[in-house]
C-alpha cells in the first residue's frame, strides 16, 4: 500500500467523516464527494474513482444497517438491482481502464447535471413502496445494469442514479429508496474494487482511511434523514452536488487541451 504524510491523511479523515453523513441523508455510497477529494490530494481521476469505489464497501453497510433497522429496504428490490449492478460495474471498471483522463472528467460533470435535474423535477412521497412483478423485477436488473456501469467507470456507489431512480420509476419512498440503493451497492462495490485492484488502480490505504470514518458516521446521516422532509432532502442534495458540479468541471478543464485555464495549469 502506497505511503501517505499527515496532510493527505487529515483530508482522508475529513472526507471519510462528511461522505458517511451524505451516505446516510441521501442514500449514496459518497464518491460524489470522495472522487473529487482523491483528485484533489494528487490521484488521477482514474485512480480516484477505482479507490473511492473500494471506500463504499465498508460505508454501504454502515448505512444500510442503519436503514434496515427502521424498516426501509425492499430486500428483494435491493438483490435485483445488485444483479445488474454486478454486471454492469465489471463494464465500467474495464472501460475506466481504457477511456482518456479529460473524458472522465466531463463525462462526470455531465453525470451530475442529470442526477441534479432529476431531483429538482420530482419530488417523492415518504409514505409509498415498491409493488414488485414481472416486468418491474427485469425493469430493476436492466437498471442495476446501467448503475454498475456508472459504478465502475466514475467510482460512484450508484446511490445518485439508483434513489431517483426508484421513487419516480418504481414508486418506492424516499427513505426506501435510500436504503435499497445502499444495500444494492455493496456487492457491485466489491465486484468493481476486485476488478480494479487487478488493474493496480486502487489505493487500498486511502479507501480504508475514508471507507471506516464513513462507515461511523453514515448511522447519523440516516437519523438526519428521518427528520427531514422528501422536498427538503431533494432540495440539500441539489445544492450538494451543484457545488461539486462547479468543482468538477474546473478541475475538467485544467485537463483539456485549449483552454485557458489548462494553459495556466500546465505552467
Amino acid at each position: 500500500m502506497r505511503n501517505i504524510n499527515v496532510r493527505v491523511t487529515v483530508t482522508l479523515l475529513v472526507v471519510g467523516v462528511v461522505s458517511g453523513l451524505l451516505s446516510g441523508l441521501f442514500g449514496i455510497g459518497g464518491g460524489t464527494v470522495i472522487v473529487p477529494a482523491l483528485v484533489l490530494v494528487g490521484l488521477t481521476q482514474r485512480q480516484a474513482a477505482a479507490t473511492s469505489l473500494a471506500a463504499i464497501v465498508p460505508t454501504s453497510i454502515s448505512g444500510v444497517v442503519s436503514y434496515a433497522t427502521a424498516g426501509d429496504v425492499d430486500w428483494i428490490a435491493a438483490l435485483l438491482l445488485a444483479c445488474g449492478m454486478v454486471a454492469g460495474s465489471q463494464i465500467g471498471s474495464w472501460l475506466l481502464s481504457r477511456l482518456p483522463e479529460v473524458f472522465l472528467r466531463w463525462f462526470y460533470a455531465a453525470f451530475l447535471v442529470f442526477v441534479i435535474v432529476s431531483q429538482l423535477v420530482f419530488t417523492p412521497q415518504r409514505d409509498s413502496a415498491i409493488h414488485l412483478h414481472v416486468v418491474t423485477g427485469i425493469l430493476l436488473v436492466a437498471l442495476g445494469v446501467v448503475i454498475g456501469i456508472l459504478s465502475g467507470l466514475l467510482g460512484i456507489g450508484g446511490g445518485a442514479v439508483a434513489v431517483p431512480s426508484l421513487s419516480l420509476l418504481f414508486g418506492a419512498s424516499d427513505l426506501i429508496a435510500r436504503g435499497t440503493s445502499l444495500l444494492a451497492m455493496f456487492p457491485s462495490a466489491i465486484a468493481g474494487t476486485a476488478a480494479n485492484w487487478r488493474r493496480g488502480l486502487v489505493y487500498l490505504k486511502h479507501g480504508l482511511i475514508i471507507g471506516v470514518c464513513a462507515a461511523v458516521t453514515a448511522p447519523l446521516g440516516t437519523m438526519l434523514a428521518g427528520m427531514i422532509t422528501p422536498r427538503m432532502g431533494a432540495n440539500l442534495f441539489v445544492a450538494y452536488l451543484a457545488v461539486l458540479f462547479v468543482r468538477s468541471v474546473w478541475t475538467a478543464l485544467k485537463v483539456t487541451p485549449g483552454t485557458n485555464i489548462s494553459k495556466v495549469h500546465d505552467r
